[in-house]
């Protein structure tokens, strides 16, 4: 607690003094106040993990300190300390942001055991803000590429969970990097010096997937010759993954349950029960709820796997990833071909994010591994890629659904592959501009022509509104009142209205 600091606001100072000899001899640095604005100033200069205030100051109470408090030094933590104390007191002081509140005399053995607890949220809350503060920060994590969003909440999660024994399932399609997930979790866990044992469930035929599990005894079926530990004995101590199980064999699934259960196997051809301790990884492609309605999956075994479910995002839905990749994958093929190559070009870069990738990360590993070879200079240029001279474009919504089922990233998907290629020398459009006009003439068409409710509709005030109906030439009197009816409301004519209800009908 040496590093640890606590500032007690009192006005007796009897009990600044006390206050200080306890907190003292438990290795707590001190600091006094006997007025809250003197206690406002000390936070001005230091910081402080803990204040212990009394309720009735000479110039303010503890609820009227506790704010400013609070906006001075967010985190640290207060106890409140009165001999006027009451139930109601004690709701407002938490509520005001107190970490606790106690009642004079004070029992310093008790309020001790507060102030540990105080200190070590404080910790807590500190270490858990500097790791989303790395987190957030990071473009890689434990071999995995990525800075967006979802990537950083999918490292949050590993942070979290890796020094559990909690069952892990990572959900996502093939190629989007599941195993370098679960090597995360197995080399961040306390787990980590003893074996991570995998498997492909897909990989070998039903026969055979048993006896790789669970070992078999010599003569146990014909071709047993010898005795053979399988995967779960290899595994003990370790991590044991089992890649694509929702292609496990259906009968061999309540064995897997069992184990899971009961931490016991048993070799093929013996009776005599085998102890284990190991952390199960599994990993799908499919959509586990799916499998279950199929019968591919027993849900019993589903819950039992799934007590923490990581899923991972395909790279379409990460776009912001695919440069960082890029870079990654460039640079590694470089070195590892001796190739000069050290960039790519715009050109280049534009195809790689207009591109739908189906195969994902792997598929645009393999497509920057292709480009460094067949490169003739230093930058991986339009030509170098494997694509068609026209870009793949991303799978489009099924206007068929119901308007609501269609979100706003598919619109604008929709709209950007609308637009042409820009040519050499012509004038830029402003597509902001133009979507800005449509979509006040939409917002005015759906509420009949009502300016106060298109407004609310869009989220912006009346005068915007009007302004902007001004600007791109829509009919009807913008100073009339709110709920005057537009006659027509028209869309600008540089946009492309015919086009895109022809895409819409499609």
């Amino acid at each position: 607690m040496r590093d640890k600091k606590v500032l007690v606001i009192d006005d007796d100072p009897a009990m600044l003094e006390l206050a200080r000899f306890h907190l003292q001899a438990e290795g707590y640095e001190v600091s006094t106040a006997e007025t809250g604005e003197q206690g406002l100033k000390l936070l001005e200069g230091q910081r402080f993990d803990l204040a212990l205030i009394d309720w009735q100051l000479p110039d303010l109470n503890g609820i009227e300190l506790v704010k400013p408090f609070k906006e001075l030094s967010p985190d640290t933590e207060i106890i409140m300390i009165t001999g006027y104390g009451s139930v109601s007191k004690a709701v407002e002081a938490t509520k005001a942001g107190a970490f606790y509140f106690v009642e004079k005399p004070v029992e310093f053995e008790e309020l001790m055991v507060l102030t540990g607890k105080a200190v070590e949220r404080r910790q807590q809350v500190e270490e858990i803000k500097q790791l989303r503060g790395r987190l957030t920060n990071l473009d890689s994590y434990c071999n995995i590429i990525g800075s967006s969003k979802a990537m950083q909440n999918i490292y949050e999660l590993i942070e979290g969970v890796a020094e559990s024994d909690a069952n892990i399932l990572i959900v996502g399609e093939s190629g989007t990097g599941k195993e370098l997930i679960a090597n995360a979790i197995h080399y961040k866990s306390l787990r980590a010096k003893k074996q991570f044992v995998k498997i492909n469930c897909s990989a070998l035929p039903k026969e055979l997937i048993e006896s790789e599990l669970f070992g078999h005894t010599k003569g146990a079926f014909t071709g047993a010759t010898m005795d053979k530990a399988g995967l779960i004995s290899r595994a003990e101590g370790g991590s044991l993954m089992l890649d694509e199980i929702a292609e496990m064999p259906l009968e061999l699934q309540p064995k897997l349950l069992r184990v899971l259960q009961e931490r016991v196997f048993y070799r093929i051809g013996s009776e005599k029960a085998q102890e284990t301790d190991f952390r199960l990884i599994s990993a799908t492609n499919r959509d586990p709820r799916a499998a279950i309605r199929d019968g591919n999956l027993r849900e019993d075994l589903y819950y039992r796997i799934n007590t923490i479910e990581i899923r991972v995002p395909p790279l379409r839905e990460r776009a912001e990833d695919v440069q960082h990749l890029a870079e990654h994958f460039l640079h590694e093929f470089a070195k590892k071909y001796q190739r000069p190559v050290q960039a790519l070009s715009q050109q280049a870069y534009a195809r790689l994010f207009s591109y739908h990738w189906p195969g994902n990360v792997r598929e645009l590993q393999n497509v920057i591994e292709r480009a460094v070879l067949l490169c003739k200079g230093s930058s991986i240029e339009l030509t170098d890629l494997p694509f068609e001279q026209k870009a793949p474009k991303a799978e489009q919504p099924n206007f068929n659904l119901p308007p609501e089922d269609l979100t706003f990233e598919q619109l604008g998907r929709i709209i950007v592959n609308k637009v042409p290629d820009p040519k050499p020398g012509a004038s830029s459009v402003d597509l902001f501009k133009q979507l800005e006009g449509v979509i006040v003439s939409a917002a005015l068409e759906r509420t009949r022509g009502n300016k106060q409710a298109a407004a609310n509709l869009l989220g912006v005030y009346r005068p915007r509104l009007y302004s902007m109906i001004r600007k791109h030439n829509l009919r009807g009197s913008p100073e009339s009142d709110g709920d005057d009816h537009v006659l027509s409301a028209q869309p600008p004519k540089e946009f492309a209205t015919q086009e895109w209800s022809k895409s819409a009908k499609a």
